[in-house]
């Protein structure tokens, strides 16, 4: 399946820049506010964000692999 070049610069902004400072912004946030399971919440974007990352990485070596 191959994405447009849009779509991939727009994940690659999402796990680069916004999921890393919203995941952050809502740590504090939720810790502020004593919500329980906010460890649980973070381990989960931040995993997600990973898996994210992940999968832009194997595209962006595959596209120059062929070129």
């Amino acid at each position: 399946m191959n994405m447009s070049e849009k779509t991939y610069d727009t994940l690659k902004w999402i796990a680069q820049i916004f999921l890393p400072a919203f995941t952050t912004f809502l740590g504090v946030v939720l810790k502020c506010f004593n919500v329980p399971h906010t460890d649980i919440i973070i381990t989960i974007l931040v995993a997600f964000d990973t898996f994210l990352g992940t999968l832009l990485g194997i595209s962006s070596a595959k596209y120059y692999k062929g070129e």
